[in-house]
């Protein structure tokens, strides 16, 4: 009996001790709740798809995708680079490449379906309902996220959920989406930023 004692003893000790050591692994600072880059600009990505209009060139004008390597072809151009670009400075590259056939001419460039690069993408792993990556917009929350993946399973421990900012030189925050997205704590609703990763760990209890 003393013997089986000991053993319980000591396996509670060793549990307690991974629980200290998990708790401190991941204790970071909460997430600041404004982080919204105010002049942020869409840049285009693989697989986005674009609108070109070349003005009184109806048939130069058509709507294209943004193959995987970043690049784009329309009439009079092939392979021109659009990954990491606005759409006006693509836009200006274009007049450039039709300067050679054609006189003046005026590009308007309108992105229509949104991927984004892969830098700026937010993903999210661990215990959502659907991990995904998704195309970062301006003032995208971490509470539009967490819609966007049906929410948390029944095994996530939401609250120790951290994002890691590759834009901040690889930071992490901590967030408490059990609060959020169970308790309806709007103030555990934080700005994300392009490139952020969300981690939902799954609870041991």
């Amino acid at each position: 009996m003393l013997g089986v004692r000991r053993i319980l003893v000591s396996l509670v000790s060793v549990l307690a001790v991974i629980g200290i050591v998990g708790c401190s692994s991941t204790s970071y600072p909460p997430a600041p709740q404004s982080a919204a880059t105010p002049d942020y600009q869409y840049k285009i990505g693989p697989l986005d798809t674009v609108n070109v209009i070349v003005w009184r060139n109806p048939e130069l004008s058509l709507s294209v995708p943004v193959r995987p390597d970043g690049k784009i072809t329309t009439p009079l151009i092939e392979d021109l680079p659009a990954l990491g670009k606005d759409p006006s400075t693509l836009a200006r590259d274009m007049e450039k490449a039709l300067g050679k056939y054609i006189r003046d001419p005026v590009v308007t460039v309108i992105v229509t379906q949104f991927v984004g690069p892969s830098s700026e993408q937010v993903r999210v792993i661990g215990e959502a309902s659907k991990p995904q990556i998704l195309p970062y917009r301006q003032n995208m929350t971490v509470l539009d996220v967490m819609i966007a993946v049906g929410g948390l399973t029944d095994f996530a421990d939401g609250n120790a959920a951290t994002i890691f900012r590759p834009a901040e030189g690889g930071k992490s925050y901590s967030v408490r989406l059990r609060d959020l997205v169970r308790r309806g704590d709007i103030s555990a609703n934080v700005d994300m930023k392009p490139g952020d990763i969300l981690i939902i760990p799954q609870s041991w209890f």
